[in-house]
């Protein structure tokens, strides 16, 4: 008996691709204002894919309120953003110069 893997591999594979488009992406931005006390940011950032987010100015919870101690109002930044508790949320972040 010959088995064929190759057409669900194929499957496999696009179904891993599909995964994988729908993942977070880094979006550049820049810092609008930071709110310690809530632990959130307001970014003027490019088009957010994976939430299917336009380009705009919006508030962001942060993962890591930590790192709001790293960002000035106006500082570029690269960051990745997802949908965690039903709030949208910056998973990373780094200052570009």
């Amino acid at each position: 008996m010959k088995l064929n893997f190759a057409r669900p591999l194929a499957g496999l594979m696009l179904g891993l691709g599909v995964a994988l488009t729908a993942a977070a992406q880094p979006v550049d931005g820049e810092v609008m204002r930071i709110d310690q006390e809530a632990g959130k940011v307001t970014l003027k950032h490019g088009e957010i894919k994976n939430l299917d987010i336009p380009a705009m100015q919006m508030a962001f919870r942060v993962a890591n309120p930590s790192w709001l101690k790293t960002l000035q109002v106006h500082d570029k930044v690269r960051f990745s953003a997802d949908k965690v508790g039903g709030q949208f949320t910056i998973t990373a972040i780094e200052v570009r110069k």
